[in-house]
């Protein structure tokens, strides 16, 4: 006989079957370890058991709200200036969002900047940003200065 028809379990590694329903004396007799009543007890009551099944509560996956789509990470932000903020600065010649950052108008160069028309203006400016509002265009042509989009 070779050596493989001589291997063994080592002792204590496989346990005997529970006998269920096999008289009172056993420890499982009667109820078989189920217990009395209730939809556990049931035959076919481990097929009817589903993930997330609750015992019939209506179950937290359809509790909670649904989450949808939502444009809220594609929103574009700008920083904002008014133009009666330029003019209290007293920034002139060309006015771009470097310099808008330098006169501390704005935090971030590199965000997009829109211009609004708050605010009289009454030098003449180049205004490089990345919107204006329509009032802030026309004070700017009003001052004779130029508006450009970037």
């Amino acid at each position: 006989m070779s050596l493989l028809g001589k291997i063994k379990c080592p002792p204590g590694s496989r346990r005997q079957a529970k006998r269920l329903g096999q008289g009172p004396g056993s420890g499982t007799g009667k109820t078989a370890g189920k217990g009395h009543n209730g939809q556990r007890s049931r035959s076919g009551a481990k097929r009817g058991r589903r993930t997330g099944f609750e015992g019939g509560q209506m179950p937290l996956y359809r509790r909670l709200p649904k989450i949808r789509f939502s444009n809220h990470k594609f929103k574009k932000t700008y920083q904002l200036v008014n133009i009666g903020l330029i003019e209290a600065r007293g920034l002139e010649g060309e006015i771009g969002p470097e310099e808008l950052k330098a006169a501390g108008l704005i935090r971030n160069s590199s965000l997009p900047v829109k211009i609004l028309g708050d605010g009289n203006l009454t030098r003449s400016v180049t205004i490089r940003a990345h919107k204006l509002s329509r009032s802030a265009q026309e004070t700017i042509e009003q001052a004779g200065g130029k508006a450009e989009v970037i």
